[in-house]
């Protein structure tokens, strides 16, 4: 089997999210506390809170997402750009996380009690990333039974995002899923610009 760098992401997650579930101590050093980020300067956390989640589910959803969609972006980056994909995937994922843990560091940096965890903003990135590269891409997944155009499913995924961001009280960033988007539609237009103004007519190129 291919070990594709999403898959490496997937097996590099599950190996630190799963022990933290059951160990309170890591799952505490690892999450993403803005109040300790700023006053203690544990600015690690805001790399790897990317690698602990609130819990099974959590880690299944966000993992199947990347799954789905990292794989092919992976693929689509050779179409897109000169630089080595190992460079702009790995930069895209990782720019996802920072990018996406910016709101919530300045907005609660000054509330001792707040955290959070997960891969959302990158694998927000990640999926918002081929949703500009083929907008109009059919998507079928496991919790949707039809198959729905990219750019309606992602738009499906960031109203699901502000629904759960309301609710709250599960110590996850949804919002982390709008700047994550915001991020991977930037920094796939800073690949190829043309992007932006050829809706569906890469895919159409490409045979898709």
């Amino acid at each position: 089997m291919d070990l594709s760098l999403t898959l490496v992401i997937i097996i590099v997650t599950a190996l630190v999210s799963v022990p933290a579930f059951r160990d309170h101590v890591l799952f505490e050093e690892l999450l993403m506390r803005p109040y300790a980020v700023r006053h203690d300067g544990q600015w690690y956390r805001l790399f790897t809170h990317a690698f602990v989640h609130a819990d099974w589910g959590h880690l299944a959803v966000n993992m199947f997402v990347l799954y789905m969609f990292g794989r092919n972006v992976e693929i689509l980056f050779a179409y897109i750009t000169t630089i080595p994909t190992v460079v702009v995937y790995v930069a895209l994922y990782i720019g996802g996380i920072l990018f996406a843990s910016i709101p919530g560091m300045v907005k609660h940096a000054e509330d001792p009690g707040y955290r959070a965890v997960g891969a959302s903003g990158a694998v927000s990135a990640v999926l918002f990333s081929q949703i500009l590269i083929l907008p109009t891409r059919a998507v079928s997944v496991l919790f949707i039974p039809v198959e729905l155009p990219a750019f309606l499913f992602g738009g499906l995924y960031l109203i699901y995002s502000w629904y759960m961001d309301k609710r709250g009280g599960d110590h996850v960033a949804h919002d982390a899923h709008f700047y994550g988007a915001l991020f991977g539609i930037l920094f796939t237009t800073a690949l190829d610009p043309a992007l932006m103004f050829r809706f569906g007519s890469f895919e159409r190129s490409l045979g898709l």
